[in-house]
C-alpha cells in the first residue's frame, strides 16, 4: 500500500501537495528533486539475499522486544516496588503508564531523524541509550528518580517499533511485508506478555532491581548486535540535501526534515486516526491488574503463581505469528485480482476486522465476568488469554503496516490510560464491567477500521483537495498583495 507523502517545495514554507510513495511504511517525509532518480522497481528490494533479510529481521525483533518487556516486567514486582518507594500500587502503575505515554512520543522524534541519517545509526544510539537508562531504572534512589528513568528508558526502546518496522519495508516488497512484518511484531507482542512471568519469577527470589539489570544487559546484546550485523537499509537519507548549504539554511532544512510535529500533522487523515488503538487499551488493561485481580480470584500466594497466567496470551502471540501476516498478505492479493490487478492501502485492513470486532471481544466477555462471577475454574482464563492473544497477531500486522508512526504515537497513549484507569476502576465497578467497557471499544474500534476500507480513500481525496484549494488561495492573496 501506500501512503501519501507531504512535500514542501521550498526552505520557506512553500506551497504543499502530496506524491504517491512505493515506500508504504514510512510516515510522510520531504521528498527532494533528487528523488525522481531513485529507482522505484522491484530491485530496491533485491539489494539483500533472503539469509541476510532474516538475520536482520531477528535482530530487529530482538531490539522490538525491548520497551514492550520492560512495560510489563514490573507489574508482577508492583507491590515490591511500591513498598521500597513507601507508595501504592497504584502510583506504580501511573509510573507505566508514563512509560507509555513516552512510548507514544518517541516515534514523533525518532521516525524523521531516520529518514534524515538512516536506520542504522538511529538503532544504534536507541540501544545504546536504553541500556543506560535501564541502568539508571536499576539504580534509582527514589520514586522520582524512578519515574525519569522508566520514561528515557521508553522514549529511547520504542525508536524499534518505528525504525524497525520501516527497516522491514525497505527490505521487503509490499505484498510480503505483512509476513515479516508479522515475525518482527513477534518480539513487540511477545515482550509485553512474558515481561510479568519474567519478573515474577525474579521478584519471587530477587530484589526487583534484578529486573532491570536483566534489562540493562539485553540493552547492551541489542546494541552490540546493531554495531556488527545491521546494515544501513534506507533507499534515500535526506542528509543528503544538507551537503552545500549555509549554516542557516542547514539548520531550516534539518527541522523541515525532522520535525516531529510531520508525525502529528497525519492525524489530518481520519482513515489514520480511525485504525486505532482499541488493541493496546485491551492488553494493558488485561495485564496490568492480573496480580491484584488473579490472585485473589484463586487464592495465590506468590507473584510466580500470577506471572505464570501471562504465559497464555505470550504463547497466543507467538502462535498467531505464524499466521496472522500470512492472513493479512493473503487478503491483500486476493482482493488485487478482485480489483483487476490494482492494490488499494485499505485492503489490507479487511483482514483485521472480524478479529477486532468478534473474536476478541468475545474472548474479553468471557474473560471478565467469569472472574467477576467466580466460574470457570483457572482452564477457562487461561485458554481465553490464549485466543484473545492469538486473534490480536491477525489484527497487528495489517494495523501497522498500513499506519505506521502515528498508528504507535495513539496506540500507546491509550495503553498508558488504560493501565493508569484499570485498578481504581475495577475496584469501583468489577472487572466485568471494565471488561465490558473494553469490549465497546472494540467494536467500535471494528466499526471505524470497516469505514476505512469503504472510505479511506475518498477521505483522503477530499482532505487533499481543502489543502490544495487553502493553498491556492494562500498563494493568490500573497500575490496580491
Amino acid at each position: 500500500m501506500s501512503l501519501p507523502l507531504v512535500q514542501p517545495t521550498n526552505l520557506d514554507g512553500g506551497a504543499l501537495h502530496l506524491v504517491p510513495s512505493h515506500v508504504s511504511h514510512d510516515i510522510p517525509m520531504v521528498p527532494s528533486p533528487q528523488d525522481e532518480n531513485i529507482d522505484d522497481s522491484d530491485d530496491i528490494y533485491e539489494r539483500l539475499s533472503p539469509s541476510r533479510k532474516v538475520i536482520i529481521s531477528c535482530i530487529l525483533s530482538l531490539c522490538g522486544f525491548l520497551a514492550p518487556i520492560s512495560s510489563t516486567t514490573v507489574l508482577s514486582a508492583v507491590p515490591e516496588v511500591a513498598s521500597t518507594f513507601n507508595s501504592t500500587g497504584s502510583i506504580i502503575n501511573i509510573s507505566n503508564a508514563v512509560y507509555m505515554i513516552f512510548m507514544g512520543i518517541s516515534p514523533c522524534f525518532w521516525a524523521p531523524l531516520s529518514q534524515v541519517y538512516g536506520r542504522r545509526w538511529i538503532s544504534f544510539y536507541s540501544a545504546l541509550l536504553f541500556f543506560a537508562a535501564s541502568l539508571g531504572t536499576a539504580l534509582s534512589p527514589n520514586l522520582a528518580a524512578f519515574f525519569v528513568f522508566r520514561a528515557l528508558t521508553a522514549f529511547q526502546g520504542t525508536s524499534f517499533l518505528i525504525v524497525g518496522a520501516s527497516c522491514i519495508g525497505d527490505i521487503y516488497r509490499p505484498t510480503e511485508r505483512a509476513t515479516a512484518m508479522g515475525w518482527f511484531l513477534s518480539g513487540t507482542l511477545i515482550g509485553p506478555a512474558l515481561g510479568p512471568f519474567i519478573g515474577g519469577v525474579i521478584v519471587t527470589f530477587r530484589s526487583w532491581r534484578v529486573i532491570f539489570y536483566l534489562q540493562t544487559a539485553l540493552g547492551g546484546l541489542a546494541t552490540v548486535l546493531v554495531f556488527f550485523f545491521l546494515p544501513e537499509t534506507i533507499h534515500y537519507k535526506r542528509s543528503e540535501e544538507l551537503v552545500g548549504l549555509s549554516v542557516g539554511d542547514k539548520a531550516r532544512k534539518l527541522w523541515q526534515l525532522s520535525s516531529p510535529f510531520r508525525v502529528i500533522k497525519l492525524y489530518r487523515y481520519p482513515n489514520l486516526a480511525a485504525a486505532s488503538s482499541a488493541l493496546v487499551w485491551n492488553m494493558y488493561s488485561l495485564l496490568t491488574p492480573i496480580r491484584y485481580i488473579i490472585n485473589p480470584r484463586f487464592h495465590l500466594t506468590s507473584p510466580i503463581q500470577s506471572g505464570l497466567f501471562y504465559l497464555a496470551p505470550g504463547v497466543g502471540y507467538m502462535t498467531g505469528t505464524f499466521m496472522g501476516g500470512r492472513w493479512a498478505d493473503y487478503t491483500v492479493r486476493k482482493w488485487i485480482k478482485i480489483r483487476g490487478g490494482v492494490r488499494v492501502p485499505e485492503d489490507r485492513l479487511r483482514s483485521c476486522i472480524p478479529f477486532l470486532g468478534v473474536i476478541i471481544p468475545g474472548c474479553i466477555l468471557v474473560y471478565g465476568w467469569s472472574i467477576e462471577k467466580r466460574v470457570g475454574g483457572i482452564p477457562l482464563p487461561v485458554i481465553i488469554l490464549f485466543l484473545q492473544g492469538c486473534a490480536q497477531l491477525f489484527c497487528f500486522p495489517s494495523l501497522n503496516t498500513y499506519c505506521l508512526a502515528g498508528n504507535y504515537m495513539v496506540r500507546y497513549f491509550f495503553g498508558a490510560a488504560g493501565s493508569a484507569v484499570v485498578l481504581p476502576a475495577v475496584e469501583n465497578i468489577g472487572v466485568g464491567w471494565f471488561s465490558t467497557i473494553s469490549v465497546g471499544f472494540l467494536v467500535l474500534s471494528a466499526v471505524s477500521v470497516y469505514f476505512t476500507t469503504l472510505w479511506g480513500k475518498t477521505w483522503r481525496d477530499k482532505i487533499d483537495e481543502r489543502g490544495s484549494s487553502s493553498r491556492m488561495s494562500e498563494k493568490s492573496g500573497s500575490v496580491a498583495k
